[in-house]
């Protein structure tokens, strides 16, 4: 796969909240995190950018373009067409998945690209603490360390010797 077409309308609803859609820019910093390199990616989306944008852009290596009067579909199969066999497209319309597929294009629904998208998130830990802290009592096996005390605040807690203002004595 060379390269890699999303039907953005869609998968920006599929990937919405109960307030609607998602905007575009939440989606297309994730997906150039996931996209490798090498692989050209463009998202259509339907209908015109907003006055006084420009209907294509390069944003974050991911081209974003708009179908601007025509639907997003037909500017999707146009795309697809150049490069039929190497080039995948993220969609869960039916007839367009059908349409792509005569040309030799392959399809995979939205549902792919959100599993994608939400492993990425997920797969990465935190780069500060490599293993979650604890949370309650463990069992244990025998393999781990003993426990050991816990931090006590209050008095006590640091303990300063000596005053720092007067020198060392003599001797």
């Amino acid at each position: 796969m060379t390269r890699l077409l999303v039907d953005g309308t869609n998968l920006l609803h599929a990937l919405g909240r109960a307030d609607g859609p998602l905007p575009p820019a939440a989606v297309v910093g994730r997906l150039r995190a996931l996209v490798p390199a090498g692989v050209q990616a463009t998202v259509v989306l339907d209908g015109t950018p907003a006055p006084g944008a420009i209907d294509r852009r390069l944003t974050s290596g991911i081209e974003v373009r708009y179908s601007g009067k025509r639907p997003a579909d037909a500017l999707l199969v146009e795309l697809a067409g150049m490069a039929p066999a190497t080039t995948l497209i993220v969609t869960d319309d039916n007839a367009l998945a059908t349409s792509l597929r005569r040309f030799g294009a392959r399809t995979v629904r939205n549902g792919w690209m959100a599993d994608q998208l939400g492993r990425q998130r997920l797969e990465s830990p935190a780069a500060g603490r490599p293993r979650p802290p604890a949370h309650g009592p463990t069992e244990t096996t025998g393999d781990e360390d003993p426990p050991r005390p816990g931090w006590n605040p209050g008095r006590g807690a640091t303990k300063k010797t000596g005053n720092p203002k007067r020198g060392r004595p003599p001797g």
